[in-house]
C-alpha cells in the first residue's frame, strides 16, 4: 500500500439552489462519509484546489449537498461541475481484518494454486450483483470477488491466489 496515493472518493455532479451548492455524488460507505476524509483536493479542468472546510448533508432523497468556502453563487457551483474529489489513502481508516480497500489491491500479481499466471489486478468495480476484479495480463479477465474464487490475498508479498480456469 502506498500511503500517498491519492483515492478517488467523488466528484461534483451539480449545483443546488443559487447560494453557492453542490451535489456531490460519494463512493463511500455510507454516502455522507465523504465529509471524514478532508481535507480533499479538486481536481477539475482549471487544476487542482485544496478543499480543508467543507461542510455537506444527505437529504432525504438520498443526495448529498455541500458547501464550500467562496463558493457563494450558483455560477461558482456551476463551474465546478465534473470536479473530482480525491483524497491521500493515508486518511482512509485502515480496514478490518480479513477486509481490503479495492486500491490496494490494485497492482497485485494474480495466480492460480498450479502457480499459472494470469496478469495483475488492474480494478474493481460492482455490477450489481457482486464485485468484480479486472484481471489484466495475456488478456482481461473478469473474476467475481468472492471467497470461493478468492483464496488468498498477500498486500505485502504483493499476490492474490485465485480458484479460476486460466482457459476462462
Amino acid at each position: 500500500m502506498n500511503p500517498e496515493r491519492r483515492i478517488l472518493l467523488g466528484r461534483v455532479v451539480g449545483a443546488f439552489g443559487v447560494k453557492g451548492e453542490l451535489k456531490l455524488e460519494s463512493w463511500t460507505e455510507p454516502r455522507d462519509a465523504l465529509f471524514r476524509y478532508l481535507p480533499w483536493t479538486l481536481v477539475h479542468r482549471d487544476g487542482e484546489h485544496r478543499v480543508a472546510v467543507a461542510k455537506g448533508r444527505l437529504s432525504p432523497n438520498g443526495s448529498i449537498t455541500a458547501r464550500l468556502p467562496q463558493i457563494e453563487t450558483r455560477e461558482a457551483a456551476e463551474a465546478l461541475l465534473g470536479a473530482e474529489i480525491w483524497v491521500p489513502r493515508s486518511q482512509l481508516p485502515p480496514p478490518k481484518p480479513g477486509e481490503h480497500y479495492w486500491v490496494d489491491l490494485e497492482g497485485l500479481a494474480v495466480r492460480t494454486p498450479e502457480g499459472v499466471d494470469l496478469g495483475r489486478v488492474s480494478h474493481l468495480f460492482n455490477n450489481g450483483a457482486n464485485d468484480v476484479i479486472v484481471v489484466r495480463g495475456d488478456r482481461d479477465r473478469y473474476l467475481p470477488y468472492a471467497p470461493q474464487v478468492v483464496l488468498e490475498v498477500d498486500l505485502e508479498g504483493g499476490r492474490m491466489l485465485v480458484d479460476w480456469d486460466p482457459e476462462f
